[in-house]
């Protein structure tokens, strides 16, 4: 057996608002925690229904001593659909005003953009430059490798990597002239280890300039 599905939340102001018409009097919330389920509005769910029409100005709220107190008039609801009704009007009037001056701004930019020979001879010729601009323009990107700034960068970057080559190869071969003057019983064993475990042998040296490019 399925259950039975609660009203949506309009129709449960609606119920709610019923209970303020019928008596136009005022209510402790918890009269009105046992007048809801008369109304299909369980117990548990008139405290949100009740504050929700608070908060659009549908019912009053007001503390009288310890005491909350709810009221609504039919009234109220009046009130708040004029309050809805100015403010819609107010956002209508607002977008006239925008849409006037759209047009304004749209009439004026047509001045001097009619349609005639002439303009459609000036955008015609406009096309033609567009054209030959993008074909010089890739044709200019063909010879970017000529490019004195593009060489330029090159060579510095070839001497930054000149310069790091040699730094790594003194990296490589300081920490071995240390071991062999320090502990020179072990010589032998640290060049075997060089050539045949790591692969490093004499022919390893510092780059000269001219080997990579000036």
């Amino acid at each position: 057996m399925s259950k039975k599905r609660g009203l949506p939340l309009e129709e449960k102001r609606e119920k709610m608002r019923q209970i303020f018409y019928e008596s136009q009097g005022f209510f402790l919330l918890k009269e009105l925690e046992k007048l809801g389920p008369r109304k299909g509005v369980i117990t548990q769910s008139v405290k949100d229904v009740v504050q929700s029409l608070v908060d659009d100005d549908l019912v009053s709220k007001d503390k009288i001593g310890t005491s909350v107190y709810f009221r609504s008039l039919p009234s109220c609801a009046a009130n708040q659909l004029r309050n809805v009704y100015l403010k819609l009007e107010s956002d209508v009037q607002r977008s006239k005003r925008r849409l006037a001056g759209l047009a304004d701004q749209y009439n004026a930019l047509k001045k001097g953009r009619e349609e005639s020979d002439e303009r459609k001879e000036a955008l015609s010729n406009l096309k033609k430059v567009e054209a030959t601009y993008n074909e010089l323009k890739d044709e200019m990107a063909e010879y970017a490798d000529n490019d004195p700034a593009a060489f330029k960068a090159m060579k510095d970057a070839i001497s930054v990597a000149h310069a790091a080559a040699n730094r790594w190869t003194d990296y490589i071969f300081t920490p071995r002239q240390w071991c062999s003057n320090n502990f020179p019983e072990a010589k032998e064993q640290l060049e075997h280890m060089y050539q045949e475990g790591v692969g490093i042998t004499d022919d390893l040296d510092h780059l000269e300039m001219s080997t990579v490019g000036n």
